[in-house]
């Protein structure tokens, strides 16, 4: 590919197989499209994949799989873990070779339109594509879930940027937008009390006073009878992974809870694993560039 752009789109199928694997196909053997990763977790009850592509022959492709999800995933049947307000709940697109953020802004603003009209699923544009200030962070469009968009879209602040003011009875609503890579990682915890999490990730987040580019929140594993702080780095290169890990490591000393592990969801830049690496084992003038697969791969 000579030109390469990233799309991370969440589906709200995180425990159902046969359904995923249908999502999945929309990306697999697709001409200018390939599919590098997804993930799914019983407890979010969610999928995030991971895919790069060039311009046209991504947009189709993830056009396509919003169409298979609105066949196939019922909000109203829908419980889990994760915050979600749509079948596909959040489409963002990454610029990473030969492509820039106005070109991605360009292809979030085509595919929105597309969807909306197509499916008639209303669609929200955020972060870099964002209609008005307000709309810019995904926390607030999606606030209320599925089940209080039915009131909020009626509101004039909140009309979607595409298709009918009406939430889609089964698929609910889609922000589409453009973003900066964005690290998905999650910190797990030697206790069962969801409220150690929460209170946590209260702390660290941005909203209630912690690190500016850090969303976060407690999420109850039952299966694993332990909970965890999820989160989201908006911007690895101002606020790194190693520093939230401490802070949540010293946070949970407060409750005498211990981290039993913690976990990337998806893809991870290379420079996010590098500077963690870089601090924990004192590395001096260390770079990217002394990594041998870098090296080999330039």
């Amino acid at each position: 590919m000579n030109q390469i752009i990233e799309c991370v789109p969440n589906f709200s199928e995180g425990r159902d197989k046969e359904k995923m694997e249908k999502i999945l196909d929309c990306f697999r053997g697709k001409d200018g499209v390939k599919l590098l990763d997804y993930s799914n977790d019983i407890n979010h009850n969610r999928m995030v994949v991971t895919v790069v592509g060039e311009y046209q022959p991504l947009k189709e492709a993830v056009i396509a799989s919003v169409g298979k999800a609105i066949e196939l995933i019922d909000l109203n049947k829908h419980e889990g873990q994760h915050p979600r307000m749509g079948a596909v709940d959040v489409i963002p697109f990454i610029p990473i070779k030969n492509s820039s953020m106005e070109e991605c802004v360009e292809l979030s603003k085509q595919v929105g339109k597309e969807i909306g009209e197509k499916y008639g699923f209303p669609v929200f544009l955020y972060e870099k594509s964002a209609s008005s200030p307000h709309r810019e962070n995904l926390a607030a469009i999606r606030k209320g879930e599925f089940e209080g968009m039915k009131e909020k879209i009626q509101l004039p602040e909140w009309k979607p940027d595409f298709g009918p003011s009406e939430r889609h009875a089964t698929a609910g609503t889609v922000a589409v937008g453009a973003r900066m890579p964005l690290v998905a990682y999650n910190i797990n915890l030697n206790t069962s009390n969801i409220e150690i999490a929460t209170n946590i990730a209260k702390k660290i987040r941005h909203i209630n006073g912690g690190y500016r580019f850090v969303k976060a929140m407690g999420v109850d594993l039952a299966d694993r009878g332990i909970v965890q702080v999820s989160i989201n780095m908006t911007d690895f290169t101002k606020t790194s992974l190693y520093r939230v890990f401490e802070t949540v490591k010293f946070e949970a000393k407060r409750w005498g809870v211990t981290i039993a592990g913690s976990e990337i969801v998806g893809l991870v830049p290379l420079a996010a694993i590098v500077d963690t690496a870089e601090y924990y084992l004192g590395l001096e003038n260390f770079s990217a560039g002394q990594i041998l697969e870098s090296k080999i791969m330039e």
